[in-house]
């Protein structure tokens, strides 16, 4: 006597496509004769569960208002793109490349001083790991060291590079 066939599973059950974005950033907060607000938000997309890929914005707006320097003030934005690829189910390895808009010096007045400054774009090329931290079910703090391979004279960076951020899911 023939049974009725047992239908074949074609691989894992897919994650719906909403379920597979998610949204987070950084923020890093210094007052005092050094102003520092440095806003970073990304939003990601799970390519597997262990490859992940996204795109994120920077806001830097940076006060000195001390002895030495006197008084300065400017801005820097700017926009970056990352992979993730997990390790391990909470360590993961990071690759960014990211473009800033910042001011720079453009040469010496008599007095041996910077005294114009113009805008141009530094690029950095980031590279490290971190760990990824659950918080309930669809969220997660991340800690991260990276390392600015990239380094130029005006790099907003200092190797190392420890940044701390919230991830979480649609």
């Amino acid at each position: 006597v023939q049974g009725t066939p047992v239908p074949q599973q074609q691989g894992p059950p897919s994650t719906p496509l909403r379920d597979r974005f998610f949204f987070g950033g950084s923020l890093g907060l210094q007052f005092g004769n050094y102003t520092y607000i440095d806003v970073s938000p990304l939003v990601g997309f799970k390519i597997t569960e262990k490859l992940h890929a996204g795109l994120g914005l920077t806001y830097i707006y940076y006060k000195v208002n001390d002895q030495y320097y006197g008084k300065y003030e400017t801005s820097s934005y700017g926009g970056r793109v990352f992979g993730r690829y997990y390790i391990l189910d909470n360590l993961f390895g990071h690759l960014e490349y990211e473009i800033l808009n910042m001011e720079v010096p453009d040469g010496l007045n008599a007095s041996g001083q910077y005294d114009v400054l113009v805008r141009e774009n530094i690029t950095s090329l980031m590279v490290g790991g971190g760990y990824a931290q659950p918080i309930g079910t669809n969220a997660a703090l991340t800690l991260m060291i990276l390392w600015n391979l990239t380094e130029e004279q005006y790099s907003p960076y200092q190797n190392p590079i420890f940044r701390i951020g919230f991830s979480a899911g649609f």
